[in-house]
């Protein structure tokens, strides 16, 4: 549902249920940058690699107060410490993470297995020099929410034809299928366009098995979209 600042959409809401509610703080933009405000088990808002955007903070309101702010990626800090400074809060980066915590204009905590009191279980999904990336995904057992940040997507340009999920197309070679494959969710959320919320288990499963084959028919639409 669009959102209203200054008589212009600003942002667009999407993945909202119960649990919680993403947002696309610049709708029209080729990189969909998507963030999200999940409910942790402790009853607080956990804002995932969240990006600003006017009048924000009420559709925050409407799942409670923020407990904390998360970056899932190391190359997602984006709002992050704007945002934490905002609420009063800090920003929750993962303990194996480097050269995160030091560009962080705000309060860091740092987290292991578990996302503090949240009900998020953290677990890493790359940790690599060659290409520089670092990523932490998190499970919400009890809701089936899967979050991972960069590693799939929905833009257009995770997604070959026919993908309703797409893997990011530098690891489409050698997707990290074992650091994922072990989950069977409910839904998808991701850090690029709106999540999958439906069927999402089997589209999840579909993007990793079919990374590899599927590059021909992903590099062909990234190529054919720089030249639109």
């Amino acid at each position: 549902m669009p959102m209203k600042g200054s008589g212009t959409v600003e942002y667009r809401t999407i993945d909202r249920w119960d649990g919680g509610v993403g947002w696309l703080a610049y709708p029209d933009e080729e990189m969909q940058r998507a963030s999200h405000a999940l409910v942790g088990d402790d009853g607080g808002v956990w804002l995932f690699d969240p990006v600003d955007a006017p009048d924000l903070d009420e559709l925050l309101a409407e799942y409670g107060d923020v407990s904390g702010i998360v970056v899932g990626l190391d190359r997602h800090k984006r709002d992050a410490a704007k945002l934490a400074t905002r609420h009063d809060v800090s920003v929750y980066v993962a303990d194996w993470m480097t050269g995160v915590a030091d560009e962080l204009d705000a309060p860091v905590e740092r987290f292991s297995r578990r996302l503090a009191d949240s009900g998020f279980e953290a677990f890493t999904i790359l940790d690599s020099s060659i290409p520089p990336w670092q990523e932490v995904g998190f499970y919400h057992e009890s809701s089936g929410t899967l979050l991972v940040p960069e590693t799939v997507g929905t833009a257009s340009y995770f997604c070959a034809p026919g993908e309703r999920l797409g893997v990011h197309p530098m690891l489409r070679p050698f997707p990290p299928r074992r650091a994922l494959r072990r989950f069977d969710p409910d839904r998808v959320l991701v850090g690029h366009g709106a999540g999958v919320m439906d069927n999402a288990a089997g589209a999840f499963q579909d993007a990793l098995d079919n990374a590899r084959t599927n590059i021909p028919g992903a590099y062909r639409k990234a190529f054919q979209k720089m030249l639109s």
